[in-house]
């Protein structure tokens, strides 16, 4: 068990830093002092430890150093110190033990691995961050450690996990978010011009029935009615954006229907841990096949990960 009572929480993905300043109270429950945020791996240009110190000197002048615990991209070959990836099956209780040390501005920083497994088609996939997360949601739902889940976490990189009993066995990962970014800003589908307007849910869910309800896929045929509905006055740029991302969702969605690694039924059980607005997305695109949805917000799970581990 840890000394002192508060430690700083870093997740940095690909897209987002999010820094949390955390307090260990009694029975190892946790409060959130504080939030900052900053650049995702991609976006900090290599500048990683400038970046991290820029965020947190706010804390450091008011408490000193503290320990700082990080997860997500940050902790791969494009990231800062690369950390090794465990092989699945495995419980993410042993995070810990497979963590790399460093010091940086005064602050002891460990980081976490990632995890690694190899599919039924031979295919090698990994994540970083993710089982973190995971961790955090089985220790928020003890409920969940016995028997057979399948979890969607859905994000930049969305991945399917497929829980047994508390361990990781199995994940798929989708582009989902980053296609949406990528064909949103660089491509001709969306007006560069397009402002932010409220999130239209029958475009989406018409995205999302077009690829769900397709035998064969039709993602690449798909994407381009985004642009064909606008010119056709279907939509105007502000609902295509819901469009293409129900579109994209949609396919990942039936992706995942169809993964040899388990069996998406119209009677079964999703566990989606994502924001808000996520959640929401995912739960309607699985609705749509017939599934039941459990909302988690990842936030929570992500801070609940982090205080199990420091509570060790």
């Amino acid at each position: 068990m840890a000394t002192s009572s508060l430690f700083i929480a870093v997740d940095w993905g690909t897209s987002h830093l999010r820094a949390y300043l955390c307090e260990v109270q009694a029975q190892s429950t946790l409060k959130l002092l504080a939030q900052r945020d900053g650049p995702g791996v991609v976006k900090a240009s290599q500048n990683f430890e400038q970046t991290l110190v820029d965020t947190i000197t706010v804390w450091q002048q008011e408490y000193g150093s503290l320990p700082i615990y990080i997860a997500g991209q940050i902790t791969s070959s494009i990231g800062w110190h690369e950390t090794p990836y465990l092989e699945c099956p495995i419980n993410p209780e042993g995070l810990l033990n497979a963590a790399v040390s460093f010091d940086c501005a005064g602050h002891t920083i460990k980081a976490l691995p990632g995890t690694k497994c190899t599919l039924q088609n031979g295919l090698f996939d990994v994540m970083r961050g993710e089982e973190l997360q995971i961790l955090g949601f089985l220790k928020q739902n003890p409920e969940y450690q016995q028997g057979k889940i399948l979890l969607c976490l859905p994000g930049t990189h969305t991945k399917w996990v497929l829980i047994n009993n508390g361990e990781i066995i199995c994940f798929k990962t989708a582009m989902t978010g980053e296609l949406y970014d990528l064909l949103c800003h660089q491509s001709v589908l969306i007006p560069s011009d397009c402002e932010d307007g409220c999130f239209d849910w029958i475009a989406f869910e018409q995205g999302c029935k077009l690829t769900l309800g397709s035998d064969s896929g039709n993602l690449a045929h798909g994407i381009f009615s985004v642009r064909t509905r606008q010119l056709s006055k279907e939509l105007t740029p502000v609902q295509a954006k819901a469009y293409l991302s129900g579109v994209l969702i949609g396919s990942d969605v039936r992706a995942a229907r169809h993964a040899s690694e388990w069996q998406l039924l119209g009677d079964t059980q999703v566990i989606v841990i994502g924001t808000k607005q996520l959640n929401k997305c995912f739960s309607t695109a699985l609705s749509q096949i017939g599934v039941n949805c459990v909302e988690f917000d990842i936030k929570e799970a992500t801070l609940s990960g982090f205080n199990f581990l420091y509570s060790q």
